[in-house]
């Protein structure tokens, strides 16, 4: 679960060197294919043809609960195989099948507690992503905390023969910030969230390091393998030709990169980053904005942190959101840009996070000239662990106890 050891003091006034934001839309003249898939500048023209948004000032937000009777769950994906069904992971290793026609299924569509500790509040199954052509391949990819040690690693589990593959495994001295986020860019690469190592202050350093995958946001091709490894390294990520850096790592600076989501269309990359203790942050990174440096555990939010752990010569990408942990929440909860049908008219554009433990609903847009609006509409229920979305864009989260599904909605303030 995405919780923090708090510092206990203020934070310094904010001393950052800033980069021009990573933020315009990356939209490609022409499908590319990578990794066997492609993204095109489609995506883009049917987002001009959506109906405006209204103001965030006019947005409003609600959830309707559709299931009860899980058991402290952790991360949702949809199979886009037409059957609506979402798969909802559970802390101890086992997922969930949620049937909009049926409910919940009281069995588990698959159960790896064999393989996944869940000792301490942080460990777990974390992560779960479907395979693009998992109709066919039946392919699951999952993110866990390993028996025996905790290792985090990255498995893909094929349903229909009941196989689990280990593709990438790294040691976790400490029990927190295991991160866990797993999500298909449109690049066809898979995305996988690392979180610092553990620890207060971020001990070992691992956030301003490129020789560890720790604090880390990595970009894989699990389409094929190379050499030794599971996997490929795709030829274009930024440290590939680096002497000493680890070639998976796409992003890096991070502390507990709990949730993160790609919009559907620019290709953007959002990344809910939890907090020490003073600081929660929400980063936004262009589709191209690969080898961004998010500056934990230099800074924390905008706020210096730790000058000893700032690298000299380091260029930083701040932030796009940020609020203080102490009076508004304990732990953010990134969620997703909005890009369904049922609300475009109210909320098309629009990204939603809250935190765990303020529950507040938090909305986010680009205003075009690299700033965001901001604005809190609406409010989660308690302890919201996860967003999830349909293939059709439609929202969903899931809490954390008593372990419930709700379906989020979006209306006009003052309409009804």
């Amino acid at each position: 679960m995405p919780r923090r050891h708090p510092r206990g003091a203020d934070p310094t006034p904010p001393t950052r060197r800033r980069t021009g934001r990573l933020l315009a839309a990356a939209v490609l003249a022409a499908a590319v294919p990578l990794g066997g898939l492609a993204w095109s500048a489609g995506a883009a023209e049917e987002e001009t043809a959506r109906p405006a948004a209204v103001p965030l000032e006019q947005l409003t937000l609600a959830t309707e609960q559709v299931a009860t009777g899980l058991a402290r769950p952790t991360a949702i994906t949809a199979p886009d195989d037409g059957s609506d069904r979402l798969f909802i992971t559970e802390k101890r290793g086992t997922i969930r099948v949620h049937d909009p026609a049926t409910g919940l299924a009281d069995e588990p569509l698959a159960d790896l507690t064999d393989v996944v500790t869940g000792a301490g509040n942080e460990r777990g199954l974390l992560g779960i992503e479907a395979a693009p052509d998992f109709a066919t391949s039946q392919l699951l990819y999952v993110a866990y905390t390993a028996l025996p040690d905790g290792d985090v690693t990255l498995a893909r589990y094929d349903l229909a023969a009941g196989d689990l593959e280990v593709l990438l495994s790294e040691p976790h001295p400490q029990t927190n910030h295991n991160g866990g986020q797993l999500a298909f860019g449109p690049d066809g690469y898979l995305y996988w969230g690392l979180g610092d190592g553990g620890g207060a202050g971020d001990p070992d350093g691992n956030g301003q390091r490129l020789d560890t995958l720790a604090g880390s946001v990595l970009r894989l091709d699990v389409s094929q393998s190379c050499g030794e490894l599971a996997y490929c390294v795709p030829a274009d990520n930024p440290f590939v030709d680096e002497a000493g850096a680890r070639g998976e790592i796409w992003a890096y600076g991070l502390r507990n990169p709990w949730r993160f989501s790609f919009d559907q269309a620019d290709g953007s990359l959002w990344i809910g980053d939890v907090g020490q203790g003073a600081w929660e942050e929400v980063n936004h990174l262009a589709a191209d904005g690969g080898g961004a440096n998010l500056g934990w555990a230099c800074r924390e939010g905008l706020a210096e942190f730790d000058p000893g752990q700032c690298r000299e010569g380091a260029t930083l990408t701040d932030p796009v959101f940020t609020y203080a942990t102490s009076t508004e929440g304990c732990a953010v909860i990134g969620g997703h840009v909005y890009r369904g049908a049922e609300f475009a008219d109210l909320a098309a554009g629009t990204y939603v996070a809250t935190d765990y433990c303020s529950s507040s609903a938090w909305a986010l847009r680009a205003d075009g000239s690299g700033d965001y609006q901001s604005a809190v509409i609406g409010e989660f229920p308690t302890q919201v662990t996860a967003f999830g979305e349909t293939v059709d864009g439609e929202l969903y989260v899931v809490n954390d106890l008593p372990g419930q599904l709700h379906r989020v909605t979006f209306a006009a303030a003052g309409a009804g």
